[in-house]
C-alpha cells in the first residue's frame, strides 16, 4: 500500500496565523519552540498575542541554535515535563520545527531510544523500528517563519549528537505536525542570503521529489508546481524583498508545496552529499545544495548500465525523461531529452546567477588542500546517509569522490577514469 501523509490541517494566506490559531480553543497550556532572534525580535508576541486572548497560557523555549542537539532537547524538556502543555507550537526555520519534533516525541514517550528510531532504512515504509502514536497528550502546530526546509509538512528532524556531532536523522510519519500555518507575513524580511540558501534548498526539494525512486502521481504534480514557482519567484523575492509581497508569498507557499512532495517520495542524492559538505565546511545547507545540483543532475541523468547490473533488485527511473519532464513543464525548450536536460541544466545556473549564488565550491572560499582533506570522509558519510537510497541511480563511493571533485572545480561531471 502506497499513502500521500501530510498534516490533516494546512492553513495558508497572509494573516492566517490569527485565525488558523483559534482551532486551539480549549487547549490550556501552549509550549513554543523558537530561536533567539525571533524572541528578542517580538516576532514571538504575533502568536503570544492569539493565546493570551483565547486565555491559554504558554511557556517559551528561545535557546534553540542552528542544527539543534540532545542537550537543547535536554533543557527544553526539563521545562516541559513539569508544564505539560497540551500544545507544541514551533516558530522558526528547519531547526525550531526539528527540535520541536522530538520534544514532543520525548514528553510522550520518554521510552524511546534514540539508537533505535535512528537506525538506517531502505524505504521508511518498512521501518524496523517504528515510533509510537503521537498526539494522545499535546498537539503539534508547525509555523515556518523561512521559505525553504517544509519541515511544517514533514515527517523528518535532524538532530545532532553534542559528543560525537553525528546527525541523527529521525524519519517517522508519527512526527509529522498536526497543523501547519504557512503564513508570509513571517518571511517579508528575510535577509537575501537566507532567502537566496532556503529557496533554492525548496528547489532542490521539489526535483529531487520529483526524481526519486518513490515518487507517484501523487507527488508529481506538488514537485511540479513547486519547481514552478520557485523559478518564477525567487529572483524577484531576491531582489525586493519585503516590497514584492507576491513573490514573497508564492516561494513561501512554493516551499511547503515541495515539502508535501518529500515528504512522501523523499529526496536523493544531492541531499546526502549536501548534508556532508555543509557539516564538513559549516555552509548553509541550501548554498551546499547549490555547489552539488548541476553536477548530481547530470550524473542521475548519464547511461551507466552497469548499475542496473551491480543492483538488479532496484527498478531505477529514466532520470533524464524526467528531467526533461521538468524542463517542459517551465517551457524551456528542447526537441529531445537531451536538449531538455541542457536547457534545464542552463536555467539552473541562470538561477544561481540571479540570487548570487557561486558555481563551484572553490568560488565559496573552500581551500584546495581543506577541499581533499576531507573528501574521502565525505564520500563514505554520503554514500550511507538517508537520503542515497531514494536517489534515481544508485550512486558508488568513486562516482560520490567524482562528483564532489566536479563540484569543486565547478565543471560538468565526468565518470571517474579507469
Amino acid at each position: 500500500m502506497l499513502w500521500f501523509r501530510v498534516p490533516p490541517k494546512i492553513y495558508f494566506k497572509r494573516g492566517a496565523v490569527d485565525q488558523a490559531l483559534r482551532e486551539l480553543e480549549g487547549k490550556k497550556r501552549a509550549f513554543i519552540v523558537t530561536d533567539r532572534y525571533l524572541f528578542d525580535s517580538g516576532i514571538v508576541n504575533n502568536v503570544t498575542r492569539v493565546l493570551e486572548e483565547m486565555d491559554i497560557d504558554y511557556q517559551i523555549f528561545f535557546d534553540v541554535k542552528p542544527d539543534p542537539t540532545l542537550s537543547t532537547i535536554d533543557e527544553a524538556l526539563a521545562m516541559v515535563r513539569p508544564y505539560q502543555p497540551d500544545v507544541f507550537i514551533a516558530l522558526g526555520g528547519g531547526s525550531p520545527m526539528d527540535a520541536a519534533k522530538i520534544i514532543w516525541l520525548m514528553y510522550e514517550h520518554p521510552e524511546v531510544n534514540f539508537e533505535d528510531i535512528s537506525m538506517r532504512f531502505m524505504d521508511i515504509r518498512k521501518r524496523i523500528c517504528s515510533i509510537p502514536e503521537l498526539g494522545k497528550k499535546a498537539q503539534l502546530v508547525a509555523i515556518p517563519t523561512t521559505s525553504g526546509t517544509g519541515s511544517e509538512v514533514t515527517p523528518f528532524a535532524i538532530i545532532t549528537d553534542d559528543e560525537t556531532h553525528v546527525k541523527y536523522a529521525i524519519a517517522d510519519y508519527a512526527l509529522t505536525p498536526n497543523m501547519a500555518i504557512i503564513d508570509a507575513n513571517f518571511v517579508d524580511n528575510m535577509p537575501k542570503g537566507l532567502t537566496a540558501a532556503s529557496g533554492f534548498d525548496a528547489l532542490v526539494h521539489a526535483v529531487e521529489a520529483y526524481v526519486s525512486v518513490m515518487a507517484t502521481n501523487f507527488t508529481n504534480s506538488a514537485a511540479l508546481e513547486a519547481i514552478k514557482q520557485v523559478f518564477r519567484y525567487l529572483p524577484r523575492a531576491y531582489q525586493n524583498g519585503a516590497a514584492d509581497p507576491v513573490a514573497r508569498e508564492k516561494v513561501h507557499h512554493a516551499a511547503t508545496i515541495a515539502g508535501m512532495a518529500f515528504a512522501n517520495s523523499f529526496l536523493g542524492l544531492c541531499h546526502s552529499m549536501a548534508h556532508k559538505l555543509g557539516g564538513a565546511f559549516n555552509i548553509p545547507h541550501g548554498i551546499a545544495n547549490a555547489l552539488l545540483f548541476n553536477q548530481v543532475i547530470r550524473y542521475n541523468a548519464t547511461d551507466c548500465p552497469r548499475k542496473q547490473a551491480i543492483f538488479p533488485q532496484y527498478k531505477f527511473p529514466n532520470a533524464k525523461q524526467r528531467y526533461g519532464q521538468i524542463a517542459g513543464n517551465l517551457k524551456l525548450g528542447g526537441k529531445n531529452d537531451d536538449e531538455k536536460l541542457e536547457n534545464l541544466l542552463a536555467a539552473v545556473s541562470k538561477l544561481k546567477e540571479e540570487i548570487e549564488i557561486p558555481h563551484s565550491i572553490k568560488e565559496w572560499g573552500i581551500k584546495e588542500e581543506d577541499f581533499y582533506a576531507k573528501l574521502d570522509d565525505m564520500v563514505e558519510k554520503a554514500f550511507d546517509d538517508q537520503c542515497t537510497g531514494a536517489n534515481p541511480v544508485y550512486p558508488l563511493m568513486e562516482d560520490i569522490r567524482r562528483i564532489y571533485i566536479d563540484a569543486y572545480n565547478g565543471a560538468d561531471y565526468q565518470p571517474e577514469p579507469k
